[in-house]
């Protein structure tokens, strides 16, 4: 987090939180303690996200405003905001920056309610454990996710071997050599939704029981990858240009699964030869595509992200580009 004063009265705070794949995950809402629910799995934590940049001025009048770009309609973050600045009168505004495509698998929802706690903890001076409760449970209840805030406090392969935010939950965190293709192939998938269903939800259990056991209790590529591949086709829930992509990119011999929920997949080359097959496989289909790595770090400090509306396609189409 990066705090600074713009005059003795408005106080402006930034914060980041990295964007997230998951690639299995099975969800836990059994624990009396809503900090201590949310899912085991395992994904990958982007260097690309969320920044948030939180002003206040005060005032005799309470107002609050969230935005991501032409984006207003910010329920999880505004919830997240409301409850860290409860109190203070003034005018509070949360403006978020994108980097990936919002409702499309890639953790948009737990980045901006992470990087914006953190943001408006600072400005009120609150401890961060405050913050990633306060996400956590606002992600939770409001449909957003069930393990992305506590995914994201560390960086690379991440593998959530108990559920919550700490110190109920448990998250293991590994480095995570290979290059992400990323791609984005129709509308955004809303997850509150999906959520909700617990038919759903039990049918998430049971497709991730198998891949759960592969992993062994401990983050490691290949065994991350095989799981993933796996929960996607168990699972069942890509729309058809998608699953056809995925075996597509599968038969170039790239590592592909979905990007849960989106309409969107992740694909990883483990060589030079397969990352140049994969790339020209997205070229012949002509899809809009993004390289990028995993992170080092998780959320904290305001980093550099990629300038992009929120919901906008990744790049033209027939390119595939790499991140920053």
């Amino acid at each position: 987090m990066s705090p600074s004063r713009r005059s003795s009265a408005t106080r402006t705070a930034s914060a980041f939180a990295p964007s997230h794949l998951t690639g299995i995950f099975a969800p836990e809402l059994s624990p009396r303690d809503p900090r201590a629910r949310g899912s085991v799995g395992a994904g990958l934590v982007l260097e690309v996200g969320v920044t948030a940049r939180a002003t206040f001025v005060p005032g005799a009048r309470r107002t609050l405003r969230v935005r991501a770009g032409r984006v207003t309609t910010l329920p999880i973050s505004t919830e997240v905001a409301e409850r860290l600045s409860a109190g203070a009168r003034g005018a509070l505004t949360v403006e978020l920056e994108h980097a990936l495509p919002i409702g499309q698998g890639f953790g948009a929802s737990a980045a901006g309610a992470l990087a914006t706690g953190l943001a408006v903890a600072e400005l009120f001076g609150r401890p961060k454990s405050e913050a990633v409760e306060t996400a956590h449970l606002a992600e939770l209840f409001l449909g957003g996710g069930l393990g992305g805030v506590a995914a994201i406090l560390g960086g690379g392969l991440e593998l959530r071997t108990r559920t919550g935010v700490p110190p109920w939950g448990r998250v293991l965190h590994a480095p995570f050599p290979h290059p992400i293709l990323l791609s984005v192939l129709g509308r955004p998938v809303p997850s509150p939704r999906l959520l909700g269903d617990p038919r759903f939800l039990e049918r998430v259990r049971v497709a991730a029981e198998s891949g759960l056991r592969r992993l062994g209790g401990r983050p490691e590529a290949g065994r991350f990858l095989d799981a993933s591949e796996e929960f996607t086709d168990t699972l069942g829930l890509a729309p058809p240009a998608v699953l056809r992509a995925i075996r597509a990119l599968r038969r170039a011999g790239g590592r592909t699964a979905q990007a849960m929920f989106g309409s969107a997949l992740f694909s990883v080359p483990t060589t030079a030869a397969a990352r140049r097959a994969v790339v020209r496989e997205l070229e012949r289909r002509g899809l809009y595509a993004v390289e990028l790595r995993a992170g080092t770090r998780g959320a904290g400090r305001s980093r550099r992200v990629v300038r992009r509306a929120a919901g906008e396609s990744l790049l033209p189409r027939g390119r595939v580009g790499t991140g920053p």
